[in-house]
């Protein structure tokens, strides 16, 4: 089943992103052998584990289902987190607790999310995820920009044919929290995007080296 695009209200400062670091004090230990300790705090970056995508939409920009006149279109993916990938998971929630600190001073009582269980019905309509979302979290990340998309060889992907939904990646997100018609939220912009794997398509046609693949040399 083909999952369509998460419906996801018009945020404001989609691309200002807030990234926070810091410099430890050395400890005694530290400083008698000469040597400073920089620590990192939380930042609103993250780059994933390996993640499947769909609904991607890398290599031109378009405007969502629920577009209205002005908009501005848009690249972006669905992005399919597997549940056991607990490290991505922890990152993301650290990454939109900082964009919350940062927005607001005191934490709002409530704060919408993007990051939604694939295995529960889906918030804004009560319908289920595709099958392809079973086992996973999904969260739709999107930018005004196009991301650079590269293979595991350095090699900068530009052919649109190359890579789409269904296949595996890896992908640098920021977090952003806004506030927008009385709701206030932290979401996802996409900055790059790493191509991992090859997966079998969602939707649409499949890709021909699929269908004859018994009949190519």
């Amino acid at each position: 089943t083909y999952m369509g695009l998460l419906n996801t209200p018009q945020f404001e400062d989609e691309d200002s992103a807030t990234t926070a670091t810091t410099t430890s004090k050395p400890s005694q230990a530290t400083q008698s052998q000469g040597k400073s300790m920089t620590a990192t705090a939380p930042t609103t970056k993250v780059v994933t584990g390996v993640i499947r995508g769909s609904y991607c939409n890398l290599f031109k920009a378009v405007l969502g289902k629920n577009a209205k006149e002005g908009d501005t279109p848009k690249y972006g993916m669905t992005i399919l987190i597997p549940k056991d990938d607990a490290v991505t998971l922890k990152k993301i929630k650290a990454a939109q607790e900082v964009a919350i600190a940062a927005k607001w001073a005191k934490r709002p009582p409530k704060v919408e999310m993007t990051l939604h269980d694939g295995d529960e019905p889906r918030p804004s309509t009560g319908e289920a995820f595709g099958d392809e979302c079973k086992g996973h979290f999904v969260m739709n990340c999107q930018s005004k920009f196009k991301p650079k998309i590269l293979d595991r060889d350095s090699n900068e992907v530009i052919d649109a044919a190359a890579c789409g939904s269904g296949d595996y990646y890896k992908v640098s997100i920021n977090a952003y929290a806004y506030e927008n018609s009385g709701k206030r939220g932290v979401a996802f912009g996409l900055n790059n995007v790493l191509f991992w794997a090859q997966g079998e398509s969602l939707g649409g046609a499949g890709r021909a080296e699929d269908d004859f693949a018994e009949d190519l040399n």
